[in-house]
């Protein structure tokens, strides 16, 4: 195959992972326009959120038999310009009911396009022998961060919400229709790789894959839920410093997925694993034991570092499980994964409600150990 055509596809995967982000951070954005533009209250607004999820999960079990019997390409078309199609409706529900119900339809296609980008990355990676799903995680990293900033700048520039929405919708669909126009056709499907028609629950390795991203996910939750909460209401930290933890945990979090596959040449998937997971747990401690704000957000930075490549290395585990293709191991793990990041934080705000946020943080660094003790057997050759 031309090269000129392997680059482009290997640039339509960072689009794509790009494009991902950039609609959900707007959406994350946006939430205080809805609660004012529909008139709703905090519950209202955790609702749409669940919508948010339940349509996440939903898109996630069904992707990869999709992607099985349509391709990652069509895959992907629907779930990004679905997913761009929402954020421009955004603010123009007639009712709330038809907001909650658009949310949910966010949320599924924003899951087909997770599991037909990553499944598209995975091949990207083992055509070319070597590591790349870091990188493309970064892109989605890089896409989140720059759609809040330009939405914090258009706030401030008080340029109507609506304008906005439109403007990145009709910038992503275009991006997204060029990426996907040049994306490699998939190799079909291996003589041992079970394809289903339906979501079944992962069993073997696979289940311990999806264990390992439910944990790390839990943990990724947790610092953007609770970072901020926990340097102001434990730490006495003023709000506009304590924002500075969700800032600290992100850009370390990007920054270190653009090296990512350079640490996965030289370290094994295991190795890398544990010692992120054991980064993260240590981080996570050190921000729990000292009274520095300074440290806390040092911590914070170290966190995210930590969890970089948890996400990268599991998918990437996922696709390469024997006798499953690499859509629906993906679709399977992603699933389970994203489980814990909807319930973890929850269940973090339960336990802080009967103790403190201190003890709760504090069963999150048990999980990061717990994700280093296990790593060996999941990851498996």
């Amino acid at each position: 195959m031309a090269s000129s055509a392997i680059v482009r596809a290997h640039w339509a995967a960072r689009f794509l992972f790009f494009c991902a982000g950039f609609l959900f951070a707007t959406w994350g954005v946006h939430i205080p326009t809805v609660k004012a533009v529909y008139g709703l209250g905090v519950g209202a607004i955790g609702g749409l959120v669940l919508a948010a999820g339940i349509g996440s999960v939903a898109g996630l079990t069904q992707a990869g038999w999709l992607i099985a019997r349509h391709g990652a390409r069509r895959v992907a078309w629907w779930g990004g310009m679905l997913s761009a199609v929402a954020i421009a409706l955004l603010l123009q529900m007639p009712h709330p009911v038809a907001l909650w119900a658009l949310l949910a339809l966010y949320g599924a296609a924003s899951g087909l396009l997770d599991v037909a980008m990553n499944a598209d990355a995975s091949e990207l990676e083992r055509a070319a022998g070597r590591p790349l799903m870091s990188a493309f995680h970064g892109m989605f990293s890089l896409g989140g961060m720059a759609g809040a900033a330009l939405g914090a700048a258009l706030l401030q520039a008080a340029v109507a919400p609506r304008l906005h929405l439109w403007a990145v919708a009709l910038g992503s669909a275009a991006l997204l229709a060029w990426s996907v126009r040049q994306m490699l056709p998939a190799p079909p499907a291996g003589p041992h790789e079970a394809v289903h028609g339906r979501f079944a629950l992962p069993r073997g390795q696979l289940a311990l894959v999806g264990l390992l991203a439910a944990l790390g996910f839990v943990v990724e939750g947790a610092m953007y839920d609770w970072s901020v909460l926990f340097l102001q209401a434990e730490r006495g930290a003023p709000q506009q410093r304590a924002a500075m933890a969700y800032a600290s945990f992100s850009a370390a979090m990007a920054a270190t997925r653009f090296l990512g596959d350079r640490l996965r040449v030289r370290w094994s998937a295991v190795g890398l694993l544990r010692a992120s997971a054991l980064l993260a747990g240590a981080a996570l401690a050190l921000v729990l034991l000292s009274d520095s704000v300074a440290l806390a957000l040092l911590g914070f930075a170290l966190v995210g570092v930590g969890l970089a490549n948890v996400v990268p290395v599991l998918f990437s585990a996922a696709a390469r499980v024997p006798g499953v293709a690499p859509a629906q191991g993906i679709s399977a793990v992603a699933a389970v994964g994203y489980c814990g990041f909807m319930v973890g934080p929850s269940i973090i705000g339960f336990v802080a409600h009967g103790s403190s946020l201190t003890a709760a943080l504090g069963m999150v660094v048990g999980l990061a150990l717990l994700q280093a003790a296990l790593a060996r057997r999941a990851l498996r050759a």
